[in-house]
């Protein structure tokens, strides 16, 4: 299948860069030129300069852009109160906000002909889930100490080392887990939409493809970051009793 034409690639060849055709590139400049990379930080320049942009400073009667910003903060802190309580749902407020964000519009980005969503490549899912999984075993060892390990021993003292084996394997598996789930989803709407392009041209993607892929990007961004909050609260829960 052709590769798909990505606009960043093509400025960067116009400026004498190196834009790898790996995955990750060899030398260090082309692992910097990567296009995870650079549209990585292409979404991170849109979550800094858009709101900027759409909201200014903060006034008494708020505009649209100051109305829209406030729907999507308040809806994401109701939702991190419901499941962690108002104090725990503050400490991780910023870390899960900003994975909700960037996962979103990451996956959106991909949409657009010429653009790619940097989820649909594994290093960037990985570690993502690595930053919860080693976030919420910290949570856990620092609300309950040594405490925590009860979490995985079960409620029989007898079955204790069984479970332990077996809660191990579960917790090291929700790193493949929540890592492919994304990456997998999205690289299969990025291939499905690349495709579509070639074949009806890059301005004539069928629609409810588009609205499939839409729903798609979004409900991914959403089952991410609740399962990171739900991993968060379970760790901050208090153990079993072996």
């Amino acid at each position: 299948m052709q590769e798909p034409i990505l606009f960043i690639s093509l400025i960067l060849e116009k400026l004498g860069l190196p834009v790898p055709h790996t995955i990750v590139g060899h030398t260090l400049l082309e692992k910097v030129c990567t296009p995870y990379m650079t549209y990585t930080w292409l979404v991170m320049a849109f979550l800094i300069i858009v709101p900027k942009l759409t909201m200014g400073r903060l006034e008494l009667m708020p505009g649209k852009g100051q109305n829209f910003w406030e729907i999507v903060i308040g809806g994401l802190d109701s939702i991190f109160t419901e499941s962690l309580g108002k104090e725990k749902a503050r400490m991780l407020y910023p870390m899960m906000a900003t994975f909700a964000l960037y996962i979103v519009i990451a996956n959106l980005i991909g949409l657009i002909p010429g653009f790619m969503s940097p989820t649909s490549n594994w290093n960037i899912t990985l570690s993502m889930t690595l930053i919860v999984w080693v976030t919420h075993h910290a949570l856990g060892f620092r609300y309950h100490g040594l405490r925590y390990l009860k979490h995985f021993l079960g409620p029989v003292a007898i079955i204790s080392p069984f479970m332990f084996v077996l809660e191990m394997i579960s917790n090291f598996a929700r790193i493949l887990s929540l890592s492919i789930r994304l990456f997998g989803n999205i690289l299969a709407k990025e291939i499905l939409l690349a495709v579509l392009f070639m074949l009806a041209g890059p301005f004539f993607a069928p629609l409810p493809i588009m609205i499939l892929g839409t729903l798609v990007c979004v409900i991914q961004a959403a089952v991410f970051v609740l399962l990171a909050v739900a991993y968060c609260a379970e760790s901050l829960e208090a153990g079993h009793e072996a």
